[in-house]
């Protein structure tokens, strides 16, 4: 900082005592019956012009030790906040503040950034693994089978694995999107229901599955794509969980605050150490790892994308008897601002 730089910035007091000494003079000399009257004129001022001129020598030296600090701190590649000089002044501290603040906020958008860049390359790096063996298995029935009838079964079975990850995948890609791609409308449990069953019927039908289906001509607030989404991966873990001759309950239920959608089956349960991570992504829990075909995705996507739409999910469940999951629509919910989740 230069002294010329510095007494521009302070131009206007430098106008201010030109503007009171023009008064000062001006009344005294006007004044009558005071001797000496120019010499007087004279003394005031030059004493004022060597107050000033201190004043500002001072002030120049004072602040330009923290103006240096703050044009070394702009040469440093890293860390520059931290380099920030100690204010001089009040003004100077509610700035220094300022900036620290929004280095800190940088800084975690950053780390959420990161942590999301992280986790979205894990995710395709699993989906990777995953789709790969199906499309190997179908590789080799084509090369063992001799019987088309069962050859086109089992691809066909290998087909709707790869469908099953590639939506998963779609799904995952549009989370960041997703404000650009609802439409929210009443829609019938029912509806959504059957898709899902239409969808798993050769499952249904292979593991010879009872099914209860209870009060579902209820309507909820929601996107039909992207519950319909929700509902599958739901059922698809239903489906893989529970042994042959098992049973699947789709209930709806409603009360004065919310809308509830239970999807139950008979199967193997969760453990309850693992019951509080099953939504983490990529969690696969006791059960996951004795089924090697577990992802860990299906319960994650459900409960990121019915935050996005305004629902809720929960799981209640007990070992080697039953699980619950549980859609909640809750009533008060304002669907205009759910983009903005």
């Amino acid at each position: 900082m230069s002294i010329l730089l510095y007494i521009k910035e302070r131009r206007y007091f430098l106008l201010l005592y030109v503007l009171i000494m023009f008064f000062v003079s001006s009344m005294i000399y006007l004044s009558d019956g005071l001797s000496g009257t120019k010499m007087n004129l004279l003394y005031i001022n030059i004493v004022s012009i060597i107050f000033i001129i201190s004043y500002l020598i001072i002030g120049f030296f004072y602040h330009k030790r923290f103006y240096e600090e703050l044009e070394n701190a702009l040469q440093l590649e890293n860390d520059t906040v931290s380099a920030i000089p100690n204010p001089h002044t009040y003004e100077q501290g509610l700035y220094t503040e300022i900036l620290k603040k929004l280095y800190t906020e940088q800084l975690e958008k950053m780390y959420i950034l990161h942590e999301e860049k992280k986790e979205y390359h894990d995710y395709i790096m699993s989906w990777i693994h995953e789709v790969k063996i199906p499309i190997a298995a179908s590789q080799l029935l084509m090369r063992s089978s001799k019987s088309a009838d069962i050859l086109m079964g089992k691809l066909e079975d290998e087909l709707g694995k790869i469908d099953h990850f590639v939506d998963q995948a779609l799904y995952y890609s549009r989370l960041d999107s997703f404000s650009k791609d609802y439409f929210i409308q009443a829609i019938s449990l029912e509806t959504v229901t059957g898709a899902s069953m239409k969808k798993y019927a050769k499952t249904f039908i292979a593991k010879r599955l009872q099914f209860e289906r209870t009060n579902l001509q209820l309507l909820v607030e929601s996107d039909p794509k992207w519950l319909s989404f929700i509902v599958d991966q739901i059922v698809a873990n239903s489906l893989k969980y529970t042994d042959d001759y098992g049973q699947i309950k789709f209930i709806g239920e409603e009360d004065n605050n919310e809308k509830r959608f239970i999807i139950q089956d008979n199967g193997i349960g969760i453990k309850a150490e693992d019951i509080g991570r099953v939504f983490e992504r990529g969690f696969t829990g006791f059960n996951g790892r004795i089924n090697t075909k577990s992802t860990g995705l299906g319960l994650y996507l459900a409960k990121r994308l019915s935050y996005k739409l305004g629902h809720d999910i929960s799981i209640e469940s007990k070992e080697n008897e039953y699980t619950k999951v549980i859609l909640h629509f809750p009533k008060n919910k304002q669907y205009h601002t759910v983009a903005k989740t």
